[in-house]
């Protein structure tokens, strides 16, 4: 049951999983067939192979080294993530105990790997959710995935935080973002509201007609349809007046 739930877990934290580093492989170049010129220079290719697979032999140490180092912290992340979920937003952040450091020391002891890099997206969303939008802001800019939806769902994110201190223009600069990435039917209509609602309130009308068009044309099935056409009317009114 335990080993189910972490299971469970690991797939709830891995949607930003990282592509590992492709294989490294070694492709020898001609050495030579003469003898003489082997008699000659062996010291010298002796060495160099030597110094090749100490390099490789130490390459292969770090990737070990990283990988048990994201294994420890994935393990502890789960702890931070269960916490998350249960809305202790306090102790997700600042874990309880040895056993449960917390989103924050998870980050910065374990930087680099990929349950890090995992920690800055829900301490982002944590710290959004409290209303600390500079320290949202700072974690979530230090999030990074090539995961088809996470990456738009912290670039929006990213926009909620400047959209709340009424910064439009950052507002709408990380909307964009959101709705450039990957575009799809069911986030990219959310997204684009959003980046519409920023270019109202910067003052952007023109703009934000062309968002809601575009939501309108490309997303005619989206639940955030109806709303747009209403926006769109609304604006195309005030524009021609």
């Amino acid at each position: 049951m335990a080993e189910n739930k972490q299971q469970q877990a690991t797939e709830i934290t891995n949607p930003t999983a990282i592509p590992a580093a492709p294989d490294q492989t070694f492709n020898a170049d001609s050495l030579g067939t003469e003898t003489n010129l082997w008699t000659k220079y062996q010291n010298i290719i002796l060495g160099a192979v030597i110094g090749i697979a100490l390099i490789g032999g130490g390459y292969f140490y770090l990737q070990s080294a990283d990988q048990e180092k994201d294994t420890e912290a994935q393990e502890l992340l789960f702890r931070s993530v269960y916490a998350f979920e249960a809305d202790s937003l306090d102790r997700a952040l600042n874990g309880k105990g040895t056993n449960e450091p917390g989103l924050k020391a998870i980050a910065e002891d374990y930087s680099g790997t990929n349950a890090a890099n995992q920690a800055n997206f829900y301490i982002g969303a944590i710290q959004l959710k409290k209303g600390k939008f500079p320290e949202a802001i700072e974690a979530l800019s230090n999030f990074k995935s090539n995961d088809l939806l996470i990456q738009a769902r912290a670039y929006s994110l990213i926009g909620d935080a400047y959209l709340e201190q009424k910064n439009y223009a950052e507002a709408q600069k990380f909307y964009s973002k959101a709705s450039d990435y990957y575009p799809n039917e069911r986030f990219t209509p959310g997204y684009l509201s959003k980046l519409a609602l920023a270019q109202e309130l910067n003052n952007n009308l023109t703009e934000a007609l062309s968002t809601y068009d575009r939501i309108v044309t490309k997303y005619p099935l989206s639940a955030d349809v109806m709303e747009a056409k209403k926006a769109k009317a609304r604006l195309e009114a005030a524009t021609a007046e």
